[in-house]
């Protein structure tokens, strides 16, 4: 017997899983379905959308453009902590979750809703990151995962069950494979990237074009940065949304951005997953060219050492949780002078970076020069090695003595009976 649901609000995205949900929401429970679309760059028009949720059987369409919200509060945080996971994943969905349940949280309490669902599958990261933060913001209300509960195992099942009952969906047997897309990036799973082996098809390019298509000539880009977030692209100041779409463009035409990894997902398998982050792979390269400049070195090495930590918290769901927070303050409290511009070189799937400068740069030519210089002593370094040498000189000396030692096996020895036993090793 189900719980009794007076009202769900459901996040949205007008593909198979989420229409078929609506579908089966209402006719489970009996009550109020009403959508929710979070407008975060996904790059297609969304007012049909509203018109499929309600033809589908949503009371009630909200469609929220959140864009500007997403970049400045949600990808710029990351990117002040050059967040990556499994050293290729820059987070593109996994960051996206938390503000679209974040403002599902919002509605549900607008409405009177006590319940609020998703249409993410018992296998994935996305029920994780969906349900933590209900859990975080709003506790009271019930989670409902149609995934885990309906009697569907495929998402062929879902197209049948749409069919059916009259439900327009995109997805076809012939296509079957996951897209998410947002203004950071664009994401496939599934379907005929489920064979690790099998190379993705040239058709599902949509953020960077091919390499092969890419422009023959390089492209040069300015990227500054103000206490580490991107303030200015080619020198024109822009809104953190703006920004990010220009970044976009001028990294997709190039071919850069794109990735093919299995990655280990926080319930425990492994899974395949194609990427498009064009404009966040310039955005981290020049992140880090400028913070090169100005970051002291132990606090650049320290801040490194808590990534993988930051960009598995982001990746697992718990974007709303204290020790994320926690982090975040530290690397924030790191980005007071990370401000400055870098530039890069864009070419057939490359970004190097070719030039950095700030008025903060710690980077001082007179220093580190390999010409005369008037204001660095290079016999200081005899000291300093030496002093950090120490212990290296000590074992050094000790294992030596130990094997030129004509005496050593007599020593070690027992000796008379009465007199008890002698080793070297002990007495030094």
């Amino acid at each position: 017997m189900q719980a009794p649901v007076k009202k769900i609000v459901l996040a949205y995205s007008g593909g198979l899983d989420t229409s078929v949900a609506i579908h089966w929401l209402k006719a489970t429970y009996g009550c109020e379905v009403i959508a929710f679309i979070a407008d975060l760059g996904q790059g297609e028009a969304l007012a049909p959308l509203k018109k499929k949720a309600l033809a589908t059987g949503a009371s009630k369409v909200y469609i929220e453009d959140l864009r500007e919200e997403f970049v400045r509060d949600f990808v710029f945080p990351m990117l002040r902590a050059n967040a990556v996971y499994e050293g290729g994943y820059l987070l593109g969905t996994s960051i996206a979750r938390p503000l679209i349940a974040k403002a599902q949280v919002e509605i549900a309490r607008k409405e009177g809703a006590d319940a609020v669902a998703h249409g993410a599958t018992g296998k994935g990261n996305d029920q994780v990151r969906f349900e933590l933060t209900y859990m975080a913001l709003d506790p009271s209300l019930k989670i409902l995962a149609p995934w885990r509960e309906w009697a569907f195992n495929s998402r062929q099942a879902l197209i049948r069950y749409a069919k059916q009952y009259g439900i327009p969906v995109t997805a076809t047997k012939a296509k079957p494979y996951s897209i998410d897309r947002n203004l950071f990036h664009i994401s496939y799973e599934g379907g005929i990237l489920e064979d690790p082996w099998k190379e993705p098809p040239q058709e599902m390019h949509t953020l960077a074009v091919p390499v092969e298509r890419a422009p023959e000539k390089p492209e040069y880009v300015t990227i500054t940065y103000e206490e580490g977030n991107p303030a200015a692209l080619n020198g024109k100041r822009l809104t953190p949304a703006r920004l990010l779409a220009e970044a976009n463009r001028i990294a997709g035409r190039h071919g850069i951005g794109r990735v093919d990894l299995v990655e280990n997902r926080y319930v425990g398998m492994k899974s395949r997953g194609v990427y498009e982050t064009p404009g966040g792979t310039i955005l981290h390269a020049a992140h880090r060219a400028v913070e090169s400049l100005t970051l002291d070195r132990e606090v650049l090495h320290l801040r490194d050492s808590l990534i993988p930590r930051y960009a598995e918290l982001i990746y697992y769901g718990y974007w709303f949780a204290p020790e994320r927070e926690t982090l975040q303050a530290l690397f924030d409290r790191t980005q007071r002078r990370v401000t400055g511009t870098a530039r890069l070189k864009l070419y057939k799937g490359t970004c190097l970076v070719v030039g950095r400068k700030s008025p903060y740069s710690l980077y001082h030519p007179e220093m580190a020069t390999f010409e005369e210089d008037a204001v660095y002593d290079q016999r200081d370094a005899t000291g300093f090695i030496r002093l950090n040498a120490l212990r290296m000189r000590i074992e050094a000396t000790l294992r030596k003595s130990k094997v030129q030692s004509p005496c050593l096996a007599g020593r070690q020895a027992k000796s008379k009976v009465g007199q008890g036993t002698v080793d070297i090793g002990q007495q030094a």
